[in-house]
């Protein structure tokens, strides 16, 4: 096996296409990961591990002082003391007062994953030891993202005493002071990007808090939300409330955390990388039935792994919020009977399709659309009535394909009002441009973080935010390169890339943000064989000229440039890069390669 790197002592070799491509298949720069030569060979001889694993940890920034703990993340290591965070003591005596006064708590939450499994999580805990909760989860159409004054008032009247904002409520200051007023004790649960005035609530538990030093800022509501969970535990025991109850075992919940963590795009680092591990193997046991109908939906028969978590549920959770009711995810999540979870379920799956099927057509208008009106430094696309359940995820298409800074704004002509979303890419916060729009005053809300935001704006403002947005970002914009790049973490041959090494690799997961799975080059390797399979799939077979012979497999590529080259490649050498699985047919287990891009050197 051969592997190759960029030592830091060469400074250039980062920024030189690796391997020499500069436009591959897909249209890309390849680039090499950076490493440190001797940090990776202490890692290697430390550890046990195959050269490649060392170099690809020495790569992600990993030294032997962090390596234990990246290896094995556990929550007796990571997880810290939840009182570090601003108000969240505060927080933490007013709902363990109501769970034992026997009040009424509303959780108000957010429509996507994130909320949905922030929402569950409250809820379960809440009712599982002895307190009164229910979940209120607005409609994306009629009432927007966050809280809204009439949805809080209604929630008094039901008979609720407190209110948990989770994944929303930072920005509400005038839903917020209306509740207060109300009598209602709101406590705010988020990671949103939050300004120096926070909302009337009588605690704002926000990691991104300006005042906030807990320096937990990377994690996800559903992280926040898990901390809260042990501040309040900690109440409750304190109290004498387990004197005569058994106190729950709180990593039951762990499921619920990692789907969240995952689907909201935070960096696997550091506490988040515990979470999800550690989530990872309840999920693993199915004891929640919700997400043990997502699998069956599904068809997944393998353990999860946080692939699954963000592209198999995860876009079945957020369907609901998306194109169907908004609640189901969070219903699916709470529930403790199968048979609802099953129906739960397979709605869910319903909606997504519908989903992908609205998201297909207003991703062609918008492509359309700037084809008439090229994009600058930031990547606009306006349209009439586009579904706004949508727009966020057509962002993120158009943020890849031009790998600059994607808002698509849905006008309502009648309304004359834009509902938007934006993504972001590294370098370029777009959450701080958002809300300085809003303080600038074109925008009615605006808010976000640094990779994504949303707002709404008059029709009659949108030419000052479009000049307003491409003015703050094409300084920056200019600075980080536009030109798509893919990361490499070095070459294999054919016969390197084993079994052996894909065990050793898999000590290295969960990957996602932050902690990108590795991806290697099989250079001047001779397509041997490729042919369609499904209905645009495109597997093959790769031959290094060293020997040794590699599956490969090409998801959703027919109709594209790599799909194309790898049907016609006839023998012709090939650079492929993708990263490596084990592939598992009538019980024979082999090596396989996901192929990502490739380029010819012919």
């Amino acid at each position: 096996m051969t592997s190759e790197g960029a030592a830091k002592t060469d400074p250039g070799s980062a920024a030189d296409p690796y391997l020499g491509v500069s436009e591959s298949a897909e249209g890309k720069r390849w680039l090499l990961r950076e490493y440190d030569e001797r940090q990776a060979l202490t890692l290697v001889q430390r550890y046990g591990l195959p050269d490649a694993v060392g170099r690809v940890l020495a790569a992600r920034g990993i030294d032997a002082g962090a390596a234990d703990t990246f290896l094995s993340p556990t929550l007796r290591d990571l997880l810290p003391d939840p009182s570090r965070l601003r108000d969240m003591d505060t927080a933490a005596e007013r709902i363990a007062g109501a769970i034992m006064n026997g009040e009424g708590v509303a959780v108000f939450g957010d429509y996507d994953v994130d909320g949905a499994t922030s929402s569950a999580l409250l809820r379960r805990f809440i009712e599982h030891v002895g307190g009164r909760c229910w979940i209120y989860i607005p409609d994306r159409l009629s009432e927007g993202y966050g809280p809204n004054a009439p949805a809080l008032l209604e929630l008094a009247r039901e008979g609720a005493s407190v209110v948990l904002t989770v994944d929303c409520g930072t920005a509400a200051h005038e839903p917020l002071a209306v509740a207060r007023d109300a009598g209602l004790d709101v406590v705010v649960v988020d990671h949103h990007t939050a300004e120096a005035h926070l909302p009337a609530a009588i605690a704002v538990v926000n990691p991104n808090r300006l005042d906030d030093d807990s320096g937990e800022g990377h994690l996800a509501a559903v992280g926040v939300a898990f901390l809260l969970v042990v501040a309040v535990n900690r109440e409750l025991r304190r109290a004498g409330w387990y004197a005569d109850r058994t106190e729950p075992d709180l990593t039951q919940w762990l499921d619920l955390v990692a789907l969240g963590t995952v689907c909201d795009v935070v960096p696997l680092r550091g506490l988040n990388r515990a979470l999800v591990t550690q989530g990872l193997k309840v999920i693993q046991r199915r004891s929640n039935p919700g997400i043990r109908a997502l699998a069956n939906v599904a068809a997944i028969s393998e353990a999860p792994a946080a692939y699954h978590l963000g592209f198999v549920f995860g876009p079945r959770v957020n369907a609901g919020g998306r194109v169907g009711a908004a609640d189901l995810g969070a219903r699916l999540l709470t529930t403790a009977v199968d048979d609802e979870a099953a129906d739960l379920a397979k709605r869910l799956d319903a909606f997504n399709r519908e989903r992908q099927d609205i998201e297909a057509r207003v991703l062609a208008d918008a492509l359309d659309s700037l084809e008439r009106n090229p994009p600058g430094a930031a990547v606009i696309a306006v349209g009439e009535n586009w579904h706004p359940g949508v727009i966020g995820i057509v962002a993120s298409r158009l943020k890849e394909r031009f790998n600059r800074p994607a808002c698509v704004i849905s006008m309502n002509e009648d309304e004359g009002l834009g509902t938007g979303s934006g993504r972001s890419v590294t370098g370029v916060d777009l959450g701080a441009n958002v809300i300085a729009a809003r303080q600038a005053g074109l925008l009615s809300r605006g808010g976000g973080h640094r990779m994504a935001a949303g707002f709404t704006l008059a029709k009659a403002q949108l030419p000052a935010f479009c000049e307003f947005l491409e003015e703050r970002v094409a300084a920056r914009v200019a600075e980080v390169s536009i030109v798509p790049s893919l990361y490499m973490d070095g070459a294999l041959t054919s016969g390197g890339a084993n079994l052996e090494l894909i065990d050793a690799l898999e000590r290295l997961a969960p990957y996602g943000s932050g902690n990108a799975e590795p991806r290697f080059v099989i250079p001047s390797a001779r397509v041997s064989f490729a042919d369609v399979v499904g209905t645009d799939h495109v597997r093959c077979s790769l031959e290094s000229p060293e020997g040794g012979r590699l599956k490969g497999i090409c998801f959703r590529a027919v109709d594209r440039p790599l799909g194309q080259l790898l049907l016609k490649a006839k023998g012709q050498p090939l650079h492929v890069a993708g990263r490596l699985r084990a592939n598992s047919w009538q019980g024979r287990v082999s090596p396989q390669l996901f192929v990502d891009d490739a380029a010819a050197i012919w």
